[in-house]
Order: structure tokens, then C-alpha cells, then sequence
């Protein structure tokens, strides 16, 4: 019989896993310090439960946690991690340390559906959805784990193509019986799947990101087809009935293209679209990915892009680029072969 995984449960479900292994209701409380405060290994290492209630625990459940099966290490001290999943597919996370930050990317499927024209996950085609174990896992297991401050749902997938199991992982890292951490430290990335959006902004206080590349319908539509279904200007309608100048952060994701994003009509109706709500830009470089049509700009342009957004009150900034060696950097993960 394989074994329940506990790594994903709320405090209210260790309770009731508590009552069924006949262990007191209060063992609810010592196994979530463990898992999400210790992040121990394995059931045995839960001395304060005592050997009997360990025994009938582990009859039945397992931590859930899985090691990484492969690393790449870039030049820049980037890392890319493989993981295994629940389903036995394989998906994975980039570990991003800089000075006194650490960021993991962390993925929410395998693969993606909506089919972006730039993106190797894209090309990849959709695996599957990742359990709430699965998307914790990256976090539990990841080497550094200890070191990490921020987390950004960027990796495979598009998190609100996977919205139960990404809103119960990030309930569970900024629960006090959880990772405890501020929603501050997460932003979750997305295309703009409305029905997702608004309900992620019902339900949790983590920052929004928006992955746009193309102010206009047309042209992004042939970059990211689900702009045929996700507008981008109805998008934009419902981010701007929010209020922004509180504790969540509203970011919008630009890979800046070499003669196809970058001229001056693409930043005016940057300006316009953007405004008068309160967000910020982070302009990408393009990594060249096998047989694709476009050509990241050049740096000269992107710092006349940064600059020109910037002077017309819009706050942008140019992202590092990282990983790309590994193909960790936006855009690279990929794992099909893996899982063929």
C-alpha cells in the first residue's frame, strides 16, 4: 500500500491524521514544527512523538520529501535541480543566490499549455499538474533551502493553470504553523488567466507578476496564444480596479525582443497601458532557444527601453540574467526528454 504523504497538509489535517493513528490531538502541532519548522527526512526523527505512535504513523504515511535527482551548476553560482514527482515525471527549479538574497524558481506543472512561441517549457507541451508535495518539495528539499528568502513561481507551468494546488502551497509557506513566511517573499508569475487572477487576488497576499511582452492584441497574440483567450486589455481592466499601493506588488515581465518590442510605438503604448497603476517592469533578455524566429535586443536598446519607461513614470528595471549556461535562465527549463 503506498503510503499518504504528509508534507502539503494544514495544521486542521495532521489533527485529523492524529486522531486516526491514535496519537493525541496536540501531536498535530509537533508534526507540522517538524516537517515545515525542521524539515526532518523521515517520521522516525519525530522524537517528541513516542515509538509507538511513530510506528502507527509511519504504517500509513511518509514525509513526502524527495531528494533531487540531478544538479547542474552554472558559472554564475546558479543551480538547476531535478525532481521527481508524484506521477514519476520529471520537472525542474532554478536556486539563485546573490549576496544576501537567495531566490528559488520554483515550477507548478510539468511542462505548460499555453504554448508561448519563446519559451522551451512552452515547446514542451503540457506533462501534467504538480501536487501540492510536489510544488513543496522544491522548497523542502532544495540544497540551501535554509538560505532561501525569496520564491518566485516562474519555472515550469503556469501557476493559475494549476491555481488549488498553488494557492494550498502558498497557504502552507506563509501559515504560522507552516514556513511562517511574510507573503512579501513569494510572487507568482502568470499569462493573465483571468478567472485565475481574480481569485488569486481573493485568496492570497503574495505579489502578482504578469508575464506580457507585447502591449498590443495582435502582435502578442502571435507570441502567446493565450492571448486569444486572455486578453491582455481586460487584463488590464481588472488589475486596475486593485489597489496597488499597499503590501502586494504588481510586476509585469517583458522579454525585450531585437526589432519586434523594442521601438518607440511598443514603449508609448507601454506608457498608456500601464497607466496610472502602480507596478513595476522588469525588462528580460531574450536567450536564444533551437529554431526560433526571434533575436533578443540589443543592450543599447535596452537600456533606451529601461530609460524611456522610466521617464514616462513608469518604473523599470533591467533583470539580471542568470543560469543561461545550464539553460536555467527565463525561458530555458525544459524537461521532455526527461520525461519521454
Amino acid at each position: 500500500m503506498e503510503r499518504k504523504k504528509l508534507l502539503g497538509m494544514t495544521l486542521d489535517e495532521l489533527k485529523a491524521v492524529a486522531t486516526e493513528v491514535g496519537l493525541p490531538a496536540f501531536a498535530a502541532k509537533q508534526m507540522a514544527e517538524w516537517i515545515y519548522g525542521k524539515h526532518v527526512g523521515s517520521i522516525d526523527e519525530m522524537t517528541n512523538l513516542s515509538l509507538k505512535g511513530r510506528a502507527a504513523l509511519a504504517e500509513q504515511y511518509e514525509i513526502g520529501c524527495k531528494e533531487p535527482c540531478d544538479v547542474q551548476q552554472s558559472v554564475d553560482g546558479t543551480a538547476k535541480y531535478l525532481f521527481s514527482t508524484e506521477s514519476g515525471q520529471k520537472v525542474e527549479c532554478v536556486f539563485i543566490p546573490d549576496e544576501d538574497r537567495a531566490t528559488l524558481c520554483v515550477s507548478s506543472q510539468v511542462g505548460c499549455r499555453m504554448g508561448c512561441r519563446f519559451c522551451m517549457t512552452g515547446r514542451q507541451g503540457f506533462g501534467g499538474n504538480l501536487s501540492v508535495t510536489d510544488i513543496l518539495n522544491q522548497v523542502y528539499s532544495v540544497p540551501g533551502s535554509e538560505r532561501l528568502t525569496n520564491i518566485v513561481f516562474m519555472g515550469q507551468g503556469e501557476p493559475m493553470d494549476n491555481l488549488d494546488a498553488v494557492l494550498r502551497a502558498t497557504e502552507l509557506l506563509t501559515d504560522a504553523n507552516g514556513w511562517a513566511w511574510s507573503p512579501k517573499r513569494i510572487t507568482v508569475s502568470t499569462v493573465g488567466v483571468r478567472k485565475g487572477v481574480e481569485r488569486f487576488l481573493r485568496e492570497s497576499d503574495c505579489h502578482l507578476a504578469i508575464s506580457l511582452h507585447n502591449p498590443f492584441h495582435e502582435e502578442r497574440l502571435q507570441m502567446m496564444p493565450a492571448e486569444k483567450a486572455y486578453g491582455i486589455e481586460e487584463l488590464m481592466a481588472l488589475l486596475k480596479k486593485q489597489d496597488w499601493s499597499h503590501q502586494r506588488r504588481l510586476s509585469f515581465e517583458y522579454i525585450v525582443f531585437g526589432c519586434l518590442n523594442d521601438t518607440e510605438r511598443h514603449a508609448r503604448e507601454l506608457v498608456r497601458l500601464l497607466s496610472p497603476i502602480e507596478c513595476r517592469v522588469n525588462l528580460i533578455r531574450f536567450h536564444q532557444i533551437p529554431d526560433s524566429p526571434y533575436k533578443g535586443a540589443s543592450e543599447e536598446r535596452m537600456v533606451w527601453l529601461r530609460d524611456y519607461l522610466t521617464r514616462h513614470g513608469v518604473t523599470t528595471t533591467i533583470r539580471a540574467s542568470r543560469g543561461q549556461d545550464i539553460f536555467a535562465a527565463c525561458g530555458l527549463l525544459h524537461s521532455k526528454t526527461l520525461n519521454s
